[in-house]
C-alpha cells in the first residue's frame, strides 16, 4: 500500500489544522492505522491509531484531548484533527499501516516497529 499525507503547513499557536493520509493499491479496510510525529533533532514519536474499524483510537498523552484521529475505509483514507495547536507541536508528521496483521487491536498500537507501510512526511509549524 502506498501512503500520502497532506495538509500541514504553519499555524499559529492556538490554531487548527487537518492531516489527511490517502492509501493506494492495496485496501487498508483491515489494518491498524497510524500517525507519528519526528521534531528536529528528536526521534520519531508516536501521536495516534485507529483500528481497522474505526472503533478504537488511541493517543499520545501529549496530545490527547486536542487531536482526533478518524478514517473512511471507503476513501481509503485517515485524517488527523489536530485543536489547540502549540510550538512544541512542530514536527513531520507521517502516517503508517499495519498491512501484515489484519483487524488486529493489541496493545503495541504506538510501536513503530508494528508498521509495515509508511507515507512521506507532513511538515507542521507552529509559530508561538
Amino acid at each position: 500500500v502506498q501512503l500520502q499525507a497532506s495538509g500541514g503547513g504553519l499555524v499559529q499557536a492556538g490554531g487548527s489544522l487537518t492531516l489527511s493520509c490517502a492509501a493506494s493499491g492495496r485496501t487498508i479496510s483491515s489494518s491498524l492505522m497510524g500517525w507519528f510525529r519526528q521534531a528536529p533533532g528528536k526521534r520519531r514519536e508516536f501521536v495516534a491509531a485507529i483500528s481497522w474499524d474505526g472503533d478504537h483510537t488511541y493517543y499520545a498523552d501529549s496530545i490527547k484531548g486536542r487531536f482526533t484521529i478518524s478514517r473512511d475505509n471507503v476513501k481509503k483514507t485517515v485524517s488527523l484533527q489536530m485543536n489547540s495547536l502549540a510550538p512544541e507541536d512542530t514536527a513531520v508528521y507521517s502516517c503508517a499501516a499495519d498491512t501484515v496483521r489484519t483487524f488486529y487491536i493489541g496493545n503495541y498500537y504506538y510501536a513503530d516497529t508494528l508498521y509495515d507501510s509508511w507515507g512521506q512526511g507532513t511538515l507542521v509549524t507552529v509559530s508561538s
